[in-house]
C-alpha cells in the first residue's frame, strides 16, 4: 500500500502523478487546480494509474498484459500486486472508488491490446464508455454525488471527450496505423483522409455534442468539484469548434484551441456554475 511506503517515496509517486497530469492532459490539469488539495492529489494519483496502463498498452509493452492482469484481480478480489494495485489500495482508502467501472477501464485496454477493429457505432459507443465512461465514474464517486443518476451523466462526459480525442487525433492514429472511429460510419462518409473527411466530421460532431449535454447536465449533482469540472467539459467542448472552425479537416493535423481562448472559456464556465 502506497501509505506503508516510506514518505521519501510516497512523495515520489505523488509528485510523478502530479507532474504526468500536467504534461500529458494540460487541459484537465488546468481545471485540477480548483479541487481541494487531498482531493486533486487523489485525482492525480488515480489518472497516473490510467494514464501508465493505457501508455502501456498503446506502446505495446510486453508488461501490458501482466500490469492489467494485477488492476483486474484487485477489482475482483482485492488481490493483485504492482505499482497501479498500491495507489489503488491507497486512494480506496479515502475513497469508495467503483472496481466495477475500473474492472471495464481493463476490458477496453484488453480491446486496445488485441486490435481490436471498431465496426459500427454501437461498438464505438461501447469503447468510449469502457476507456474514458468509466474514469468520468470513478471520478464522479471520488467527487461524490448528490444523486445516484450523475454516475451516468460522469460517464457521458467522458465518454464525450474520448470521442472528441479522436476526432482531434485522426492523423496521429493513421500514422500509427490505428482507427478508432466506426468503419460503417467511415465507409458511409466516405474518407478519414484530410481534405476528404469533412462529411464524416459532421456526422461524429454532433453525436459527441449529445455526449456532452448529458454529460454536462449532471455537473449540478457533484457535491465537490463542479467548477473543475464544467471548466474540464467547457475546454474540452471547444476543441469540437476549433474543428469546424479549421474547415472539418481540411488540413492535417490535430486542431488546438489557443490558450487564451482555452483560458476565457475555462473562467466563464466557472463563473457559471459558482
Amino acid at each position: 500500500m502506497l501509505l506503508q511506503r516510506p514518505r521519501t517515496e510516497r512523495s515520489a509517486v505523488l509528485r510523478e502523478a502530479r507532474d504526468t497530469t500536467r504534461r500529458v492532459a494540460r487541459t484537465f490539469a488546468i481545471a485540477c487546480r480548483l479541487l481541494p488539495r487531498p482531493i486533486r492529489d487523489d485525482v492525480y494519483l488515480l489518472y497516473l494509474v490510467f494514464r501508465t496502463l493505457d501508455d502501456l498498452v498503446d506502446g505495446g509493452s510486453p508488461d501490458a498484459g501482466a500490469r492489467l492482469g494485477a488492476v483486474e484481480e484487485w477489482c475482483r478480489d482485492g488481490s493483485g500486486s504492482s505499482a497501479e494495485v498500491s495507489i489503488l489500495d491507497d486512494v480506496a482508502t479515502r475513497h469508495d472508488l467503483p472496481r466495477h467501472a475500473i474492472l471495464d477501464f481493463c476490458r477496453g485496454m484488453r480491446c486496445d491490446l488485441a486490435g481490436h477493429t471498431i465496426e459500427t457505432e454501437q461498438q464505438l459507443e461501447e469503447y468510449c464508455y469502457r476507456v474514458a465512461g468509466t474514469v468520468g465514474v470513478v471520478m464522479a464517486h471520488v467527487l461524490e454525488v448528490s444523486d445516484d443518476s450523475a454516475y451516468d451523466d460522469a460517464a457521458a462526459l467522458g465518454m464525450a471527450m474520448q470521442l472528441t480525442n479522436i476526432l482531434r487525433d485522426i492523423d496521429e492514429d493513421l500514422a500509427q496505423g490505428r482507427v478508432y472511429l466506426a468503419q460503417e460510419s467511415v465507409a458511409r462518409c466516405g474518407s478519414l483522409e484530410a481534405g476528404r473527411r469533412e462529411a464524416l466530421m459532421r456526422d461524429q460532431i454532433p453525436r459527441a455534442e449529445a455526449l456532452y449535454e448529458r454529460g454536462e447536465a449532471g455537473i449540478p449533482k457533484l457535491r465537490r468539484g463542479r467548477r473543475a469540472i464544467a471548466m474540464a467539459a467547457a475546454m474540452y467542448r471547444e476543441i469540437l469548434r476549433q474543428i469546424e472552425r479549421e474547415g472539418y479537416g481540411a488540413r492535417p493535423g490535430r486542431a488546438v484551441v489557443p490558450r487564451r481562448r482555452k483560458y476565457a472559456l475555462a473562467a466563464r464556465a466557472g463563473a457559471r456554475t459558482r
